[in-house]
């Protein structure tokens, strides 16, 4: 029977949250925070029907708690964990991912009990570390291993990067046959049912969930399958969003596989390939996957410690793209694996090299030669670590992704450049904009954009709106929190600036070089020729298709000359840039 505990009521119109639990298998119980009325998640897509936080606790000679729940419930999920148990006879606080509406508690966890011992993928570890800024208890595990809380109850741990985090793992208890599977097989539905008792009322919600967070990474959904049929048998997915999967679990899963068929059939794909225990290989393949993910690329990651020889060649000949972490030196296993690598590619594909930074990488030089010998195209410069990892080592490698994705879409692009009707195209480009330069800095990191789909939203706050393109190395810089300058150009000065940014720069390159700038409180570059400037920070996004809709609110403008006016954008074509 599911009890139900209501949280306390909050000031702000339409936030009902509850919580439930119930038993779902023998000593095995999942705590789900109901949140009826969010109508936004991560600013990605808009939900319907809410959404729903599960967390899970599994009881053996020892506990496990698999995640926490959104900070938002804080007072209640924290009064209701402890009401089912004492939280210092809690042994392990396994991390599903680190994304903050599953592990947003997990330091107030770790206050009720600084014992316990915290598990999850090496990735994890390291992101988690930034969220707790304190000493804890760890445990990396990888997939494949196991850990036994007696009972029968023995976890068993399987890697599923990039679902939808690079530091995923599903667990597996062999006593209940319950696969919990965190943000996989999910979906944003708020409901009191547990579990997907009527198909018809979830499929919707289960197909967008499904289009907007796992479809980009239909490979490495397909790859958790297979891994999840190597089982012994799975009755139930234990979610961490929405209903738990039972009654429909061969057809939901079933959809799962064909969509990403479909996908990964029709998309150009990149494998991945890195050491993920050595180095800071681990982060760094997951910045570049995020590049090539923008550019609407799918993605495969590829442990080369652990992956089959069958495995790894498979993959290569499927592969569009190659990148390689740079694995460390004298080990035998991943030496062969390389050389598997450069057997199976061959001259039509790109590849690209990163060292890892440990304190013994193969020799970029070397593998780069070989492969220059086979004949593939380097996508971008290798990474060198000269001075360690940090923002702008990150930036580079999602840049370095999003180069290597445009390289293999070029013909897309043309394609699309070609889709509309004559008349429509030509209609559509007499839309004309301003022109704008649009500048970020944050940390060491620094970037431009020209722009023209710029436009006042509101008066009050004082705010404007803006079309980034996924694709562009600024946007990363420009999500929620960030600060940017909007730089407006001159009518009769803007040529030389326009020029400049319409260039291609490669990933990591100054795009200032050269430019006269300031600096503006927020950090962010002035543009010293400009004919004014407006300091901005983001307040929200919209997801639209190839574009982000950045909204911002205005703090500080200048004008350098009143008499002057905006520069003017006129296009013939409506279809691209």
């Amino acid at each position: 029977m599911v009890s139900s505990v209501a949280a306390p009521k909050k000031t702000a119109p339409k936030q009902r949250l509850t919580l439930q639990h119930s038993e779902i298998a023998p000593d095995t119980t999942v705590i789900r925070s109901l949140d009826w009325d969010r109508d936004r998640f991560d600013i990605e897509f808009a939900l319907q029907n809410g959404t729903t936080y599960n967390s899970f606790l599994i009881r053996g000679e020892q506990t496990a708690l698999i995640d926490t729940s959104h900070a938002k419930f804080k007072d209640t999920y924290l009064k209701l964990l402890t009401g089912l148990i004492d939280p210092k006879t809690i042994d392990y606080l396994i991390i599903s991912h680190t994304e903050p509406d599953h592990s947003g508690l997990v330091k107030d966890v770790i206050a009720l009990n600084p014992d316990i011992v915290v598990v999850g993928a090496k990735v994890a570890l390291q992101f988690l570390d930034d969220l707790v800024h304190q000493p804890y208890n760890k445990k990396m595990v990888k997939s494949g291993e196991k850990l036994d809380l007696g009972n029968g109850h023995i976890l068993e741990f399987i890697s599923a990067p990039n679902l939808h985090w690079p530091d995923t793992i599903f667990t597996y208890d062999h006593a209940t046959q319950h696969l919990f599977t965190c943000d996989a097989f999910g979906m944003h539905y708020c409901d009191d049912s547990t579990y997907d008792e009527d198909l018809d009322l979830i499929s919707a919600d289960y197909r967008i969930y499904y289009d907007c967070l796992m479809g980009p990474n239909a490979k490495s959904v397909l790859g958790a399958i297979k891994r999840m049929n190597e089982l012994p048998g799975v009755k139930t997915i234990a979610t961490g969003h929405g209903p738990l999967i039972q009654h429909h679990l061969d057809e939901l899963v079933g959809r799962y596989q064909t969509w990403s068929n479909e996908k990964a059939k029709a998309a150009k794909n990149v494998a991945i390939f890195y050491a993920a225990e050595y180095g800071d290989a681990d982060q760094l393949s997951g910045y570049l996957s995020n590049g090539i993910l923008k550019t609407e690329v799918l993605v495969e990651s590829f442990d080369l410690s652990t992956a089959e020889l069958t495995e790894i060649r498979h993959a290569v000949e499927l592969a569009n793209g190659i990148l390689i972490v740079m694995p460390p030196q004298g080990n035998d296993t991943i030496s062969i694996a390389i050389s598997t690598i450069v057997a199976a590619s061959n001259s039509k594909q790109a590849y690209g090299l990163c060292e890892s930074g440990g304190d013994n990488d193969e020799p970029v030089a070397t593998l780069r030669a070989r492969f220059q010998e086979a004949g593939l195209t380097e996508a971008f410069p290798p990474i060198k670590l000269e001075n360690g990892t940090g923002t702008a080592v990150y930036n580079l490698c999602e840049e370095s992704g999003v180069d290597i994705g445009q390289w293999l879409t070029r013909d897309r692009t043309v394609q699309q450049m070609k889709a509309l009707d004559g008349d429509l195209d030509k209609a559509l480009g007499r839309l004309s904009g301003g022109l704008y330069i649009v500048t970020a800095q944050k940390g060491d990191s620094r970037s431009a954009m020209l722009a023209s789909w710029v436009s006042q939203a509101s008066f009050k706050p004082l705010g404007l709106t803006i079309a980034v393109a996924k694709d562009r190395a600024i946007e990363s810089l420009m999500r929620v929190g960030d600060s940017f300058v909007l730089n407006v150009l001159e009518e009769n000065n803007y040529q030389p600036l326009m020029k400049h940014f319409l260039k291609r720069f490669g990933p990591g390159s100054d795009r200032f070089e050269g430019i006269d700038i300031q600096t503006a409180q927020n950090g962010s570059p002035i543009l010293t020729t400009a004919l004014a400037y407006l300091e901005c920070e983001v307040k929200t996004r919209m997801e639209c298709s190839d574009h982000w809709l950045v909204y911002a609110s205005v703090s500080i403008g200048r004008l350098s000359n009143s008499e002057a006016r905006t520069a003017v954008h006129h296009r013939k074509v409506g279809n691209h840039y």
